[in-house]
């Protein structure tokens, strides 16, 4: 018979509770109190929300030691040192009317408890300004190199259209102006610039006066100083420590200070520490416009350069390239006098240590081919080649984004995440994933990312001279090879040339593929005669023995709209080549009209795309297109013809000989 409990279970049912159910009865254990896992913890200390808050974040030391600086042989207190660098942002922010910069603070307003203490200046007497005005009554808050973390809360707070994607990265939009404006870049001409820069018909340089440039710059100035807050960020540009330059860009968007942050050179907090004055300063005040009343302004935007103060004024124009590029051409006006080649290339460096340059406007693929796995980045987009060997101008890249796939270019697709900008691509609105292929806002979207965000960057940016030059065509008309062998003339002849097909959306107002000629493959950015950088260009290539090519990214076996891309596997099949040495041993044969050495086979790609003229199914197409072209390289070198390099036109007239021939 079954006893109504369980005698020696650990639980019985023979009391019933008042609800019917049987009552529960459990076995003590010897010790009552032991819990077998305690998370309990002490209570914090904090007796608010923001006390509380505040014990989130602490204030970090440098982890490099501060290099105490002297003033007269008396060490400067940290204290003192902080008043000099508020001083001298301070100063960058002067207005040209008022004797004074604007009182500056370091922080963010919105974390200011009270107000915060004038700092007052370090010498003793001082002149006040005749003219007082409301921004001299208000403090403007400088937001200093802050890092990219502390930018995104900046931009996502107070930027529409900040938001973060799916990997990571920073999406965020330039406004009105997706690509450069080349037509209202404008550069200062007076005594110093006169007889330097080139000038006329085919420079890039449209001149305007110090007095419209200063109208500008106070316009700039105003604006910035106006604002609660600005961003200051105090960086370097060239990798060559022997070289570098100091920048200093003032802007009033977060997503202008992450972009520089990642296109230059960031400083250790050393370096930060001793920076002082910069060599060279932008004020970008891309919010608001230039006054179109004002001389020489066409448009409510203006990109102005003044060489002889070293400063760079942006109205108008919320594209943050502007800036990337500006700074370009200023070094390409710096470093030529110190006789250091500037170049708008690609670099990457072999195991061995082979370096190679690839030149190519945007579009042509030298962002893509600079960056292969099998060999060290050294950058994608701006070098120096000195006496030492190549330097890195950046301390980031800037890739195109439209139809990004990660089958295709796996590097660039894992560099997109936190602390990469992403400018105007469009996202899934509720998982944030990018569509690559989506061209809504633009085709030139893009991404700006730190370059060690490439597994394989080379750090630092450095590498030795370069034995092959390559320079990228994307050839809309489909008659150029695949690949030639360049003798030292042809390689000037095609540097200066610097043709292709400019790519949709790299500038505003292009929608369509369109045959350009752009001078040394860069001629938006150049400040010097293209005939002065080929010259140098050529000097260093026969001094340490560097081979030329011309490769062709574009169309084989037709024009653009009847011929296909040649597919990125047989470019890169190309290239590799030409790094291995194994393209120096094929056999070669010379093309009619541009007299280029083509290879007769080549492995891994079919040697009936080798020889344009084998894909083309009309010949007479073909041939009347060659000649078209070879007409085009003509009528744009005339503007080259009558500069003589050196103390006669010998050289001039060898690379004239190298150009086309019918």
């Amino acid at each position: 018979m079954a006893s109504d409990g369980v005698g020696n279970g650990e639980f019985s049912f023979d009391n019933k509770r008042r609800t019917g159910l049987p009552k529960i009865q459990t076995q003590k254990t010897e010790d009552e109190n032991v819990v077998c896992h305690d998370d309990s913890a002490t209570p914090v200390k904090a007796q608010t929300l923001d006390e509380l808050h505040s014990l989130q974040k602490k204030k970090s030391a440098p982890t490099t030691p501060i290099k105490s600086p002297h003033v007269f042989g008396v060490a400067v207190s940290e204290e003192e040192r902080q008043k000099q660098q508020l001083q001298s942002i301070s100063a960058s922010l002067a207005s040209l009317t008022r004797e004074t910069g604007p009182k500056v603070v370091k922080g963010d307003p919105a974390r200011q408890a009270e107000t915060p203490k004038v700092q007052q200046p370090l010498h003793h007497h001082h002149t006040p300004a005749l003219n007082i005005s409301d921004s001299g009554l208000k403090f403007t808050h400088i937001l200093y190199n802050l890092s990219p973390a502390e930018l995104y809360e900046q931009a996502i707070k107070y930027e529409k259209g900040s938001f973060i994607t799916s990997s990571g990265a920073l999406a965020t939009l330039s406004g009105a102006k997706t690509g450069r404006s080349p037509r209202d870049k404008r550069v200062v001409r007076d005594e110093t610039t006169e007889d330097d820069l080139w000038w006329g018909k085919g420079s890039p340089n449209i001149e305007m006066d110090e007095q419209t440039f200063l109208i500008n710059r106070e316009r700039a100035v105003d604006y910035l100083c106006s604002l609660e807050k600005v961003f200051v960020n105090d960086q370097f540009l060239n990798w060559d420590p022997n070289n570098r330059i100091k920048v200093r860009i003032v802007s009033a968007r977060a997503y202008h200070s992450l972009f520089m942050h990642n296109m230059c050179i960031r400083p250790t907090p050393e370096e930060l520490e001793d920076f002082g004055t910069p060599d060279f300063t932008i004020y970008n005040a891309g919010q608001f416009p230039c006054n179109r009343y004002t001389h020489y302004m066409t448009s409510s935007t203006s990109i102005d350069i003044n060489l002889a103060r070293r400063e760079m004024v942006i109205l108008g124009t919320q594209y943050a390239g502007e800036m990337k590029k500006g700074l370009f051409g200023v070094m390409h006006y710096l470093m030529p006098k110190r006789q250091i080649l500037s170049l708008h290339s690609g670099c990457n460096m072999g195991k061995e240590g082979d370096v190679a340059l690839f030149f190519g406007l945007s579009g042509t693929g030298k962002t893509t081919l600079s960056t292969d796995h099998n060999r060290y980045l050294i950058g994608d987009d701006e070098h120096c080649w000195s006496d030492h060997g190549v330097s890195n101008i950046e301390g980031g890249c800037y890739a195109k984004c439209i139809d990004l796939a990660r089958e295709k270019e796996p590097d660039i697709w894992n560099a997109i995440k936190f602390g990469t900008v992403l400018e105007n691509v469009v996202f899934e609105e509720h998982t944030r994933e990018v569509d690559y292929t989506d061209k809504s806002v633009t085709e030139n979207t893009r991404a700006a990312y730190p370059i060690e965000y490439i597994p394989n960057a080379k750090i630092p940016c450095v590498g030795p001279h370069p034995k092959n030059v390559i320079l990228l065509a994307c050839d809309a008309f489909g008659v150029l090879p695949p690949v030639s062998k360049l003798n030292l003339a042809q390689t000037m002849y095609h540097f200066i040339s610097g043709y292709t097909a400019l790519v949709a959306g790299t500038e505003d107002g292009i929608k369509e593929p369109t045959a350009t000629f752009s001078a040394c493959f860069g001629a938006a950015f150049i400040m010097l005669h293209p005939t002065k950088y080929a010259a140098m260009l050529a000097e260093k290539m026969q001094k340490h023995g560097a081979t030329g090519w011309l490769v062709n990214t574009g169309w084989s076996g037709g024009s653009y709209g009847s011929g296909s891309r040649i597919k990125l596997a047989y470019t890169r099949k190309i290239i590799d080549a030409i790094h291995s040495g194994a393209l120096l041993k094929a056999e070669y044969k010379k093309t009619e009209v541009f007299g280029l050495e083509i290879p007769t086979a080549l492995e891994g790609v079919p040697s009936e795309i080798l020889d344009p003229a084998n894909t083309w199914p009309d010949k007479k197409a073909h041939k009347d297109t060659l000649l078209k072209l070879g007409g085009l390289f003509r009528k744009n070198f005339e503007v080259f013809t009558n500069y003589k390099i050196g103390s006669d036109s010998n050289l001039t007239e060898e690379i004239l000989a190298a150009g086309p021939n019918f």
